[in-house]
């Protein structure tokens, strides 16, 4: 009787331990893909930006270094994403993406204020579907990121946990994944509304 009690306390332990691993797996994976989607919205981002340039380049001729600075930027940007695409939630590859998509998000914003100044580049057509399309598309970068966040806290928190963090740390790599924020500074100031 003893030997049958201590055989299925073991095979409880076992199975126990098997879907603490299973979940820890399933809940990297999803978080991996959470991200697969940002990286499809910044690839659909990062596609539009030359053609948008190319379209206002002739309007904006004496505007060249804003132009250069964005396609600088984007450069940058698509360089930062490719390395997070290969490691998601890894720190530092997080941490250049939020740099690099902050600062092109900051040289978008310098574009469409040198746009809006120009009556016959906001009457064009193609920019102004351009122009849509990419704010679609940063919605878009808005929600898969914040889908992203969250399952890297759903995944964090559950290998943080007691005894998860034991069993991650006998059966695998499982380390902590980090946050993406694409803020830029100028996103977290209140708007001033004027009548």
């Amino acid at each position: 009787m003893g030997e049958w009690l201590f055989a299925g306390v073991i095979a409880a332990l076992l199975l126990y331990l098997i879907a603490v691993y299973n979940r820890l797996i399933r809940l990297r994976n999803q978080y991996r893909n959470a991200f697969a989607q940002i990286d499809v919205q910044l690839q659909r981002r990062h596609d539009l930006i030359p053609n948008l340039v190319s379209a206002t380049r002739a309007y904006l001729r004496h505007e060249q270094d804003t132009l250069t600075r964005v396609t600088e930027a984007r450069r940058d940007a698509a360089k930062a994403r490719n390395d997070a695409a290969r490691h998601p939630g890894e720190s530092g590859a997080m941490t250049r993406l939020s740099q690099a998509e902050n600062l092109l998000s900051g040289s978008l914003a310098q574009f469409r204020a040198v746009a809006e100044s120009h009556p016959e580049l906001q009457a064009d057509t193609t920019v102004s579907d351009l122009m849509e399309a990419l704010t679609s598309t940063e919605n878009r970068i808005g929600f898969a990121r914040q889908a992203f966040n969250d399952a890297v806290m759903g995944y964090n928190t559950y290998r943080e946990q007691f005894p998860n963090n034991m069993i991650g740390g006998l059966f695998g790599p499982f380390r902590a994944a980090d946050l993406l924020s694409l803020e830029t500074a100028a996103a977290r100031q209140a708007v001033a509304v004027r009548f």
